[in-house]
């Protein structure tokens, strides 16, 4: 009994420096965690007008998602991806076409999916991104 008890103090004493280690060097991916303010503007294109909106996204142990509408419906978006250490955020938006008059050319149907990549930036209370393919947009994340 007196050799496991002191077994357990021992291995106690081992991990307590662990311990105070990890507070004292917190996870820097868990900075960006909340609720954010997403405002998506595009430029008018080839015809279409432009637009701008926003929607509550989410950051959760480093990883953005934010949705606008009903997914899977016509007229919704959604961006997901990682937001590193450094505040680059790997971010990846899909959705489907809404109105007509929305899209460039005007000729593609209501509820085409499409997808594109963001460049984005993050610090901890602002954040900032461009469309990489297709027409002009800008994003900006406030942190709430």
């Amino acid at each position: 009994m007196r050799k496991t008890a002191c077994l357990l103090t021992a291995i106690a004493l081992l991990l307590l420096p662990a311990a105070s280690i990890a507070q004292d060097h917190p996870d820097h991916s868990l900075r960006f965690d909340g609720k954010w303010q997403t405002t998506v503007s595009c430029e008018p294109l080839r015809g279409a007008l432009g637009f701008s909106y926003q929607f509550m996204s989410v950051v959760k142990n480093g990883n953005f998602h934010g949705l606008h509408g009903t997914q899977d419906e016509p007229g919704y978006l959604v961006i997901d991806g990682p937001i590193g250490e450094d505040g680059v955020g790997k971010l990846y938006a899909n959705g489907k076409t809404g109105s007509k008059e929305y899209v460039p050319g005007n000729d593609t149907a209501k509820g085409t999916e499409f997808g594109y990549h963001i460049r984005s930036h993050f610090d901890e209370r602002h954040g900032e991104g461009t469309r990489v393919e297709g027409r002009a947009c800008t994003l900006e994340f406030d942190k709430k």
